[in-house]
């Protein structure tokens, strides 16, 4: 079965601070607070967030963003025509099977449609392991450690 993505709402905001509950979640940010009923809210220009379905079955969040317009500035001084992706799998009994490859490129797909996006941007833990594995089987290569 393939993944979808569909816009992510307000609606989704029990489901994401549930994930945001799971180990293999934390890890991937420990000192994440995303506000989701806030942040759900809000529809910035520089943002997209989505939520992976595999057919009915809400299985994982994706986000992505214009690191130059972010308005914190996460990514620092970038500049334009990037994007950045986070992304990941809710529950554990969808991890391993190949569902955030194809998330990721849906995610891809979605943001090189855009003729002027010249490269994406992703930032795992230096810690997680998986995920640089994940993002290097994927065909990003490693710049620098933040």
């Amino acid at each position: 079965m393939n993944i979808t993505f569909r816009h992510a709402t307000i609606q989704d905001h029990v489901l994401l601070e549930y994930w945001d509950t799971k180990e293999h979640v934390i890890a991937c940010d420990p000192n994440s607070d995303w506000n989701w009923k806030l942040e759900l809210k809000k529809a910035p220009s520089w943002r997209e967030q989505f939520i992976a379905m595999l057919g009915e079955e809400s299985i994982g969040m994706v986000q992505i963003i214009d690191p130059h317009l972010e308005e914190t500035h996460y990514w620092g001084d970038v500049p334009t025509n990037l994007r950045a992706i986070d992304i990941w799998i809710g529950e554990e009994k969808n991890l391993n099977k190949g569902y955030g490859t194809q998330m990721m490129n849906l995610a891809l797909q979605r943001c090189f449609a855009e003729p002027e996006v010249t490269a994406v941007l992703i930032d795992p833990l230096a810690s997680n392991t998986k995920a640089h594995r994940f993002y290097k089987r994927i065909g990003f290569q490693f710049v620098e450690e933040r």
